[in-house]
């Protein structure tokens, strides 16, 4: 209960700042985030697979995978009902315990959040949406769901460890994954973009970026991509990449308190961002192509090919209510952009 009070305090003052102003609001959010990523790791119920405090960090994939890679999307199981091991498991679980573990995040406006102006502040958004109809499928019933929220950094662990069934928390697809989890077929299509403040000169990703601080989530695809173009020359040297965080949304923190000039994220979230600051803005268009996959174990082939069998039926009847009601607002009416494209299922074992 103290966590969620510290969440939802956290929330208040992020959506309550106008402008750059106000040096005591800024310094109660800083204690706020600290206060949260300090606690954060402690307050998670163990469900099946146990505590994890601290974790281990993002593993990396195989070069020699990562290379023979090509349209990770496409790289997931076909679609069946069959129940398996792993379904089996889940719903052998008793009483309390009968509930999918599903690793989500709280603090993604209209992702995965908790609103403190909502009776009991439960989680919503359009990640949570699919989280509810996959409980549904697999066990007869919405609810039936233990969220655990975790930081960016820890989606991979946390699915391995088996501290989760599995993760919806606006996941790309990559191929530096594929050798660590099992992807579904996409969800949302999206791409990465740069936000900053209005004020700022920065204009997208380009040399506008050079001598500025640029911040993202440390085991992202954010920080993959800026890693890579800076080692291939193609980002300018003096851009500082260094500044990493544990969890995404600590960035627009970051940029919030002048600690840096940038944040490189899913331009899906960067979007949400921005609506929660109306002091700054995307920069630019999306620079790469990306699209969210519902993360599980390497292993779990029951569970990847039902959940795919569940996404076909949610991209026909769901899919858009839920992009209607959440995003609508921050990514625009029409939602052709960010509509994943037809699955194809290219892995067989």
């Amino acid at each position: 209960m103290r966590t969620r009070r510290v969440r939802a305090g956290l929330t208040v003052l992020r959506a309550g700042l106008r402008g750059w102003g106000g040096v005591g609001a800024m310094a109660a959010v800083c204690a706020l985030a600290l206060a949260f990523a300090l606690l954060l790791p402690w307050t998670q119920s163990s469900g099946d697979g146990g505590p994890a405090p601290g974790g281990q960090g993002v593993a990396e994939g195989s070069p020699a995978a990562d290379a023979a890679c090509k349209d990770p999307e496409k790289q997931t199981l076909s679609p069946s009902a069959a129940d398996g091991p792993t379904i089996a498991a889940i719903k052998a679980r008793q009483g309390e315990k009968r509930k999918l573990i599903v690793g989500v995040d709280q603090n993604s406006y209209r992702w995965g959040y908790r609103d403190p102006n909502n009776v009991g502040a439960e989680l919503e958004g359009f990640d949570i949406d699919l989280v509810h109809r996959i409980a549904q499928d697999i066990l007869g019933d919405p609810d039936a769901v233990q969220f655990k929220a975790i930081p960016t950094n820890q989606r991979i662990p946390a699915i391995q460890e088996g501290r989760v069934d599995m993760v919806v928390r606006t996941m790309t697809i990559a191929c530096t994954r594929l050798g660590e989890v099992a992807f579904s077929a996409p969800y949302f299509k999206t791409g990465q973009q740069v936000l900053a403040p209005k004020s700022s000169t920065i204009t997208g990703y380009n040399s506008t970026l050079a001598k500025k601080k640029v911040c993202t989530a440390s085991g992202s695809t954010a920080n993959t991509k800026l890693t890579d173009d800076q080692k291939a020359g193609t980002l300018a040297a003096s851009v500082d990449i260094a500044g990493t965080v544990p969890n995404q949304l600590d960035c627009l923190v970051r940029l919030q308190l002048g600690e840096a000039d940038a944040v490189v994220t899913d331009g899906a979230l960067a979007a949400s961002q921005a609506a929660q600051d109306p002091t700054v803005e995307l920069k630019g268009a999306p620079f790469t192509t990306e699209y969210y996959g519902v993360a599980m174990k390497k292993d779990a082939d029951d569970l990847v090919r039902r959940v795919n069998r569940i996404l076909v039926e949610y991209r026909a009847s769901g899919w858009q209510t839920s992009y209607d009601k959440w995003l609508s607002a921050t990514l625009g009416a029409d939602a052709a952009t960010s509509k994943p494209p037809a699955p194809q299922y290219l892995r067989t074992s």
